[in-house]
């Protein structure tokens, strides 16, 4: 199959080393390493990909992957480019209703990155998200650390005051990674883990940031938000490192009790920092390859490319 996704970032969307406190444009950039692992699960699977890239690139793409920079006619299927000619899909990563969307005005095209975000929508399309491995390192020895990792400027939503509050109620080491657009929000969340007693490291990327992941206890992740999917959970779980969730959104669909804890009181929160230490790395491994791969990902994509296709037909 001839496919043709596209994207605003430059790749590759994850940079070698992050900019510790300093503000940048794309705090996250989550969504664009997805599909940065989606193209090259493709092309693994036998697939020509054509890679629209606003921002260009600034490696090579891997091995059967094309950079292009305008649609091409040759594709037979666009992957976030809406089209009137050819069969489309678009992935949605995260709640629209928050940036005023509205659900009922969803195209059947779109694809969500959990049954979850699905429902929301009325919807039964969904591809979860499946991240690469090999950016991950996995290890069975943990610090003596917990981990928070967000970007900053939904810092609020995600949960960071109560990492905090448990952070002094408990006694733990928490480290807290992720940056902002914004300057004055990389110094308020300074602020704040200065007052809470946690240590804040700004964007981290590459090897630290796998570093980071594999070393701590556990993965924080009390987010209110309506979650999308969570890709700091795959990161997780993929470095072995069992994941203390909330229950908003698609936190108990992606978090399993063989890998972590989904709380629903701050007393459930306080009792899973203290057996977090049962959960076994292995486990949250084995589930991150099988759950959350790449190539499963591209697999299921290829599924949702066939049945517009066959829609067209």
């Amino acid at each position: 199959m001839k496919i043709l996704v596209w994207s605003r970032h430059r790749y590759p969307a994850y940079a070698d080393e992050g900019c510790g406190l300093r503000a940048m444009a794309f705090p996250s950039n989550s969504g664009q390493f997805v599909t940065d692992c989606l193209v090259k699960g493709l092309a693994e699977l036998g697939h020509e990909v054509f890679y629209l890239l606003d921002g260009g690139a600034a490696r090579p793409l891997p091995e059967g992957v094309t950079l292009v920079a305008e649609a091409s006619r040759e594709a037979e299927v666009f992957h976030n480019v809406e089209s009137e000619s050819k069969p489309w899909v678009r992935t949605i990563h995260l709640d629209a209703g928050l940036l005023g969307v509205e659900r009922a005005a969803a195209p059947p095209n779109w694809v969500y990155v959990s049954r979850t975000l699905a429902a929301s929508y009325g919807s039964e399309r969904f591809v979860l998200n499946g991240i690469d491995p090999g950016v991950c390192v996995y290890s069975e020895s943990k610090g003596d650390y917990f981990l928070f990792v967000s970007n900053m400027d939904r810092a609020e939503g995600k949960g960071l005051g109560l990492a905090l509050s448990l952070c002094e109620e408990l006694g733990f080491r928490l480290v807290v990674a992720g940056a902002s657009r914004d300057a004055s929000v990389i110094e308020r969340v300074a602020g704040m883990c200065r007052a809470g007693g946690a240590e804040y490291v700004g964007d981290v990327r590459g090897a630290r940031k796998a570093e980071l992941f594999a070393g701590a206890r556990a993965l924080l992740f009390p987010t209110t938000l309506n979650e999308a999917f969570g890709l700091v959970v795959a990161e997780a779980l993929m470095s072995g490192t069992p994941v203390i969730c909330s229950d908003s959104g698609a936190c108990p669909e992606v978090v399993s009790e063989e890998v972590g804890f989904v709380c629903r009181t701050r007393a459930e929160y306080v009792e899973a920092a203290g057996r977090v230490g049962r959960i076994s790395p292995r486990a949250c491994r084995e589930k991150a390859l099988k759950e959350f791969h790449y190539l499963r990902m591209a697999a299921d994509y290829v599924k949702q490319y066939e049945l517009e296709l066959a829609g067209r037909a």
